[in-house]
């Protein structure tokens, strides 16, 4: 009915255990003195140590946000240090930019500090959230992070009119995860959350350019009925911005009551 309880080890088996972890931290130790190339920056310092098969492996962890990627290095084979998985990797999770910016730093622990753990804490919801232009549209070779995934939906949503569970959509999820099973997708509530936000701080800015705008601010109204005999007006503000014409709509609200007067 119930599983024979596990017998204690004895002292002998403790101590063994001991002199293992304490061999094995030695090694580690030495073999991280090794370990300066300036790819080391895009893993976890301390890599995890495992068996396989009777061989044992290192197995270095992606810090980026959202990858998680693990890679093995065996110790008994002859590329044990070789580096060619984890250029690899980085290219592909970080971008070739970032890699090479990486390579030009003094150390492994600048490009860590410096340019990997920069890029990690540096973004926020609101600071990716930027208009590049109206150039050509590019894409970059590296993955989004968590914080660019949600800032991208977010634009995606309120610039296409896209209802917020369309990221719980089958075939959403079927583009967006297939090759790459782990990609963030935010939940729809965390999309409605990050929406009230980006538009909080949007008016926020909006609002300070025109009190600090140094010119002529031209405020026009338009009224409409809908389809369904509901009354609108819609409140627009004009000017010029670095020599180009600019129009926001600022708010538009429902009018209750509509009443016509016949001019004679």
């Amino acid at each position: 009915m119930f599983g024979k309880r596990q017998p204690k080890p004895t002292e002998k088996a403790r101590e063994y255990l001991q002199a293992i972890k304490k061999t094995l931290k030695h090694k580690h130790k030495r073999l991280s003195k090794e370990w300066v190339s300036f790819i080391y920056a895009f893993f976890e310092p301390f890599p995890a140590i495992g068996h396989e098969n009777g061989q044992r492996y290192y197995e270095f962890r992606c810090v980026a946000k959202g990858c998680g990627k693990r890679i093995r290095r065996f110790l008994d084979k002859k590329d044990a240090k070789s580096t060619s998985n984890m250029c690899k990797h980085a290219r592909t999770c970080w971008g070739e930019e970032v890699v090479k910016a990486a390579d030009n730093a003094k150390s492994c622990d600048v490009a860590r500090e410096s340019i990997v753990n920069g890029i990690l804490t540096n973004g926020s919801i609101t600071a990716s959230f930027e208009r590049k232009g109206k150039g050509k549209i590019t894409y970059s070779h590296r993955q989004h992070t968590k914080t660019k995934t949600k800032a991208e939906i977010v634009r995606w949503v309120c610039e296409s009119a896209r209802p917020f569970n369309i990221v719980k959509d089958w075939a959403f999820l079927s583009l967006m995860k297939t090759g790459q099973p782990e990609y963030y997708i935010p939940s729809p509530s965390t999309i409605s959350r990050d929406v009230k936000l980006v538009f909080a701080r949007t008016r926020q800015c909006i609002a300070k350019m025109l009190q600090e705008y140094n010119g002529h601010l031209n405020f026009a109204t338009d009224a409409w009925t809908s389809p369904n005999h509901k009354a609108f007006v819609a409140i627009s503000v004009h000017l010029e911005h670095e020599g180009v014409s600019i129009a926001m709509v600022l708010d538009i609200v429902e009018v209750p009551e509509v009443k016509f007067r016949i001019l004679t």
